[in-house]
């Protein structure tokens, strides 16, 4: 694997750290096992949960009898709904999903019954003792047979006025429907894809304490503290600033911890509560798989309008997600959907209607990319089969429509700044040799039949942040304090999940003061230590937390600086590698900790606290027109393939991954972000298949459901930066995190289709599905 972003690096002391490799601060622990995961953590007298879950999709709860489970030695505490104190609600975007069923179930795995024991195997056998008697009833579990009018309900009256349609959102600009009558070609199609799971290393866990004073405590797992200090004080009825929430290690998260630890934070809860006692629930790998939410399965209907040169004139898109029983966070997926059907592209005319589905399946939720691959794999593919109706390589009909600076988007907002898509898609067919290997690749399949070869291409672009849907969560706090030893202590609200955040933020905070990165410590995130800064998601994180960060400093560069020039008898200074210097002469010096003892002495107060915020103009909800983002990031991808035409085995011989994501704090973890989304795009589009039959996952475990390993990634993975900087960003900073995994599924699938000369339209496009295509 090669990152090809050498030119414009510094080396560690040059110019400060931004740009520059640096180690990750958090690599020593946990390679050296020191670090504290949810399921190392142990209080004192802590007790064990376990969750009774349904075992059917939809039915009426007759009858819960506990006495089998109460008589076990060994179980402290069981909870069923009516003892729960606060709401029955884990409150996420919508109050519709309960803690426990109380009534009704509506999917496999729903919870209905806690218990908690001294022993983990105790609770096991509790949870097997629990007997509940059920009325089972009419399911639906696909989304367009749903959202039909005479469908069983599943959705709650009170949430949905629209049978099982729990939300319809409109995106519309220019007239559609005069693009289409007058366009000379018209390209249509509908894509369907399937539940992907997060296969994070570290399956869900919290454990609840309960702490003096009438307050819980809640440790574990989780990208958004503060969504889980919401949800446990709704349930328990305690007020917010009696729930304290801390962040352990947390092994991986790919979304798939967003909103599930709300969940599991609750239940470990009503257990604390109730019993008086700490409380651990965590799940094993087959309980995590069956009961926690997946990637939304969707059904896109698309039509493309165009010239014959391949100007595209309009886009029509129906698109259905598939929620599952309960909503969780599928408004903002379906939001982001909608906004990214269209692609990055400019086109004049475009309608979507976006519809999210209620199933009798677990609930879905956010998945990396949040909303934003099912519609990739439908435009990109339009784009190939545009590119073939008139003539032309897929690049030449992107080079035709991507956007560039001063275009508009499909929610017509303008760019202005930070486009450096039309770069990303030069620079990947410059290393990946396009029109030579598309060539090879046409004259090999002419003369070879048991293995065919293919190369595909996409681009993409990704709405950084929250959005115009909600931009109430376009905020972070920080809190950085000038220890007496001139070191610096950091605390952000948002979260590290293995993307490398702490190094990042250490980074920036490094530059802002002018000290190496080991002199920089990042907290464990606390709900405790700094104001609500929104959820870790959307590839916000360098952005928002970085400016919260450099906000912070600059107050506090202002008292160092007042001290500084006191103590060098100047008038004005500057900070550089560790020392506060005299702008008038940089041999008049003084070392920061020197400045850090002063203000120990004089009572200068060391700390202070930064906030960033950005909001959104232009948006005008009825038509989902105006400033979606407050910037994008973009990418073109570029896969190559070989396919053996007689088992359907298809294997990614070689990619180049180039992205625009404003400047690159430090090159290895960014590099490192976009090997993995690489190896998750490829799962996703080849061979990840839950093969969910009835709202049951029937092999819930990574036997059978496979992901890709080291095998599967190709050897030859070429990763490259463009950096169009973004002048609102921390040193032109913007967001990375999700956009790999967007772009490689589909130039995964697009060089599939190229290889057997036939289009997939469902994902995954595992062998039988490869063979299928090819032999039709």
């Amino acid at each position: 694997m090669e990152n090809m972003n050498e030119k414009g690096r510094r080396t560690k002391n040059e110019s400060g750290s931004v740009g520059t490799d640096q180690t990750r601060v958090d690599a020593v622990d946990k390679v050296t096992g020191k670090a504290v995961y949810a399921d190392d953590f142990k209080p004192q007298g802590l007790l064990y949960a376990g969750v009774v879950r349904s075992s059917i999709s939809s039915g009426k709860i007759k009858d819960i009898n506990t006495s089998k489970a109460q008589g076990i030695k060994g179980v402290k505490s069981i909870v069923t709904a009516e003892k729960i104190p606060g709401r029955n609600l884990v409150p996420i975007i919508e109050d519709d999903m309960p803690a426990l069923a109380s009534e009704t179930v509506r999917y496999i795995g729903e919870p209905v019954t806690l218990v908690a024991a001294t022993e983990r195997k105790i609770a096991e056998r509790a949870v097997e003792a629990v007997e509940v008697e059920y009325q089972e009833t009419d399911a639906v579990f696909d989304p367009l047979e749903a959202a039909r009018e005479d469908s069983p309900r599943v959705a709650r009256e009170e949430v949905s006025e629209e049978g099982n349609v729990f939300e319809t959102q409109v995106l519309e600009k220019g007239d559609i429907d005069a693009a289409l009558e007058e366009a000379p070609v018209v390209v249509e199609n509908e894509y369907r894809t399937g539940h992907q799971e997060h296969g994070y290393i570290e399956p869900q866990g919290m454990t609840a304490i309960p702490r003096s004073r009438g307050k819980m405590e809640i440790r574990g797992t989780m990208q958004c503290p503060f969504y889980v200090q919401n949800a446990v004080s709704t349930a328990l009825g305690y007020d917010v600033s009696k729930v304290r929430v801390v962040q352990l290690e947390t092994g991986g998260a790919f979304g798939g911890k967003e909103d599930v630890p709300s969940q599991v934070g609750v239940l470990a809860a009503l257990l604390a509560h109730n019993s008086g006692k700490p409380v651990k629930l965590t799940y094993d790998r087959r309980e995590d798989i069956e009961a926690t939410s997946k990637r939304h399965p969707s059904v896109v209907s698309y039509k493309t309008a165009a010239n014959q040169k391949g100007n595209i004139r309009g886009v029509k898109a129906e698109v259905f997600i598939d929620c599952g029983a309960y909503q969780t966070l599928s408004p903002a997926v379906l939001f982001r959907s909608l906004v990214h059907t269209a692609g990055p592209y400019s086109i004049p005319n475009v309608k979507i209607i976006a519809r999210s589905i209620a199933t009798n399946k677990v609930p879905n939720g956010a998945f990396r990319g949040f909303g934003s691959p099912q519609v990739i794999f439908p435009h990109e593919s339009q784009m190939d089969l545009l590119a073939k109706k008139v003539g032309k390589s897929p690049g030449q009909v992107r080079e035709l429509n991507i956007l560039r600076t001063g275009d508009r988007t499909a929610t017509n907002q303008k760019l202005e700044s930070s486009v450096g898509l039309e770069k990303t898609l030069h620079r990947a067919k410059e290393l990946s040799n396009w029109k030579k290997t598309r060539k090879n690749y046409e004259e090999w399949n002419r003369s070879h039949e048991k293995v065919k070869k293919g190369i595909g291409l996409s681009t993409v672009m990704y709405g950084v942040g929250m959005s115009a849907s909600a931009p109430f969560l376009e905020k972070a706090g920080a809190y950085v304090k000038l220890e007496v030893d001139g070191t610096l202590t950091v605390s952000v609200g948002n979260t590290e999940m293995g993307q490398g955040m702490e190094t990042v933020l250490a980074q920036i905070a490094a530059d802002a003061i002018g000290v190496d990165v080991e002199e920089v410590s990042l907290t464990e995130v606390d709900t405790s230590r700094v104001p609500d800064s929104g959820p870790t998601v959307a590839s916000r994180t360098t952005t928002m937390a970085g400016n919260a960060i450099i906000d912070a400093t600059e107050t506090l560069k202002k008292r160092i600086s007042s001290v500084a020039r006191q103590t060098l008898d100047c008038s004005g200074v500057y900070f550089e590698n560790g020392y506060i210097v005299d702008r008038s002469d940089g041999s008049n010096r003084v070392e920061l900790k020197d400045v850090a003892g002063e203000m120990w002495t004089e009572n200068v107060e060391p700390a202070a606290e930064g906030w960033a915020e950005k909001g959104m103009k232009n948006w005008e909800p009825e038509k989902n027109q105006g400033d979606a983002y407050f910037v994008y990031s973009y990418a073109t991808h570029i896969s190559e393939v070989k396919i053996d035409s007689v088992t359907g085995q298809a294997r990614v011989t070689k990619f180049v991954a180039v992205h625009d994501s404003g400047k690159i704090i430090n090159p290895t973890t960014a590099a490192g972000q976009v090997e993995g989304g690489v190896a998750q795009g490829i799962g996703y589009a080849l061979m990840e298949d839950l093969a969910e039959k009835d709202g049951r996952f029937p092999d819930p475990d990574f036997t059978n459901y496979l992901m890709p390993t080291s095998q599967d990634v190709p050897d030859n993975l070429i990763v490259d930066f463009v950096e169009a900087d973004y002048p609102e960003g921390p040193y032109g900073a913007k967001g990375l995190g999700e956009v790999p995994l967007m772009a490689s599924h589909a130039a995964v699938i697009n060089a599939v289709s190229d290889a057997i000369g036939s289009r997939i339209h469902h994902y995954p496009a595992t062998p039988e599905r490869i063979l299928l295509n090819y032999i039709d």
